[in-house]
């Protein structure tokens, strides 16, 4: 059974930065998009970045500049470099995978953001 699990987040202060992991297991196959997404309180899941097994990444616009998207393939991981962070960054962060048509969600992670 394919598995994702996020690591990294936590509590960092306006400005800072973090580093998030998801990892699959289950699987020794790549993946076709990894990605994360996010969720913040009463709003509604977004897309944060987007990466192919190719390389091709994908911002929303809020984080442009800010976040790094990267996987290295050979570990079945994508990772999120976040840095200068904002209140508004605040939300629970989940990995999205996708392959032959079938999606993969991570149970999620949290960061808070404090100002």
């Amino acid at each position: 059974q394919v598995q994702l699990a996020e690591s990294g987040g936590g509590l960092v202060q306006a400005g800072g930065s973090l580093r998030l992991s998801c990892t699959a297991s289950g699987t020794i196959f790549r993946f076709n998009a990894m990605g994360w997404y996010r969720q913040g309180p009463g709003k509604q899941r977004e897309l944060v970045a987007a990466i192919t097994s190719g390389g091709s990444t994908n911002y929303a616009d809020s984080v442009k500049g800010r976040f790094t998207i990267s996987r290295d393939n050979a570990k079945i991981t994508v990772y999120l470099q976040m840095n200068s962070l904002k209140p508004e960054d605040t939300a629970v962060y989940y990995c999205n995978a996708d392959r032959l048509g079938m999606i993969y969600w991570g149970k999620g992670t949290l960061v808070t953001v404090s100002s």
